[in-house]
């Protein structure tokens, strides 16, 4: 259901809540070296509750089947007015939680723009369904500037924050990182779904190391990412919990892609077979122990704003 402060609510008198859901593009094709044991059936979602996630975000229009058997959400694109209705009922009447969208292409005038934000948000109340609007690469929020003031026509919107795509395609570290953060305020506080996907100037998703605390062994440059999308994921909770209310649930899904979408790094071994950089599930269980650290961060800097 939808929040008075337009984010997912579970219903309940709880206090604002993060929750670690696993995107299922994440066991996309991942190695038979992999620690996930594999499948999709009842016993493997009961494996995702065992390793710590609370649900998943389903990547298909199809029934849920065994994924069922756990709290779910899911996803969509959105490219014209018309469209939205039909997309929003249609996850509704599944019963997603919520449903994060690719919303239009980026070329997109700002009329055009404004049509389509109405339409999802028109779509969204109609049917009691939180819609978060991705920060998406070939997307009306493909940029900062022009998403920051979509903003300020549609305060009430809320977004899908997957930094990836701004980190990268942006490169948010060439210049003043400060300022850049300080920009970004107006998206930080409208956060209500975040994708887990570590990013580097140049590489739209790479891999961490188990010390979370320690600077990736990957990482050749001087730019510690790391620590960046700590900040970056810091910021966004802050932002939730600062107009979250009772029963208000922030999820947080890693969806670490496949090289078949060019995301998962791949290179040669002694005998040419190319093999992925990391364990893309071994990584999501580094990240959900990452977005809770940073979730408690969060509610660290919140105490100190309020005393």
């Amino acid at each position: 259901m939808i929040s008075k402060s337009g984010f997912y609510s579970d219903g309940s008198s709880a206090a604002p809540a993060l929750r670690i859901y696993l995107n299922l593009g994440n066991l996309v094709d991942l190695p038979a070296t992999s620690v996930w044991p594999g499948g999709k059936d009842h016993s493997q979602f009961q494996q995702l509750l065992n390793d710590g996630f609370e649900g998943v975000q389903l990547i298909t229009d199809e029934a849920p089947g065994a994924a069922a058997s756990l709290p779910f959400c899911g996803l969509d694109r959105i490219n014209v007015p018309g469209e939205a209705g039909p997309i929003v009922a249609k996850h509704a009447a599944r019963g997603d939680q919520c449903i994060t969208v690719h919303a239009g292409w980026g070329m997109e005038d700002d009329d055009a723009v404004d049509r389509l934000v109405e339409a999802i948000l028109a779509a969204s109340l109609r049917h009691g369904l939180p819609v978060f609007l991705e920060t998406h690469r070939t997307t009306i929020t493909q940029d900062l500037w022009r998403t920051v003031e979509m903003t300020k026509r549609f305060p009430e919107i809320r977004f899908n924050g997957d930094f990836s795509h701004y980190y990268t395609g942006q490169e948010l570290v060439y210049g003043n990182w400060e300022e850049k953060l300080r920009f970004m305020l107006p998206i930080f506080s409208r956060i209500g779904f975040l994708h887990g996907r570590i990013a580097s100037p140049g590489c739209i998703q790479v891999p961490i190391d188990s010390d979370l605390s320690a600077r990736p062994m990957q990482a050749h440059g001087a730019v510690k990412y790391l620590e960046h999308f700590r900040e970056l994921w810091s910021l966004s909770m802050l932002g939730f919990l600062r107009h979250a209310r009772a029963g208000d649930v922030l999820i947080f899904a890693p969806e670490l892609l496949s090289p078949a979408h060019y995301y998962a790094r791949v290179f040669s071994d002694a005998t040419g077979q190319l093999n992925e950089e990391s364990d893309r599930y071994a990584q999501a269980l580094l990240y959900k122990d990452l977005a809770r650290a940073c979730f408690v961060e969060a509610q660290r800097r919140l105490e100190a704003e309020r005393h």
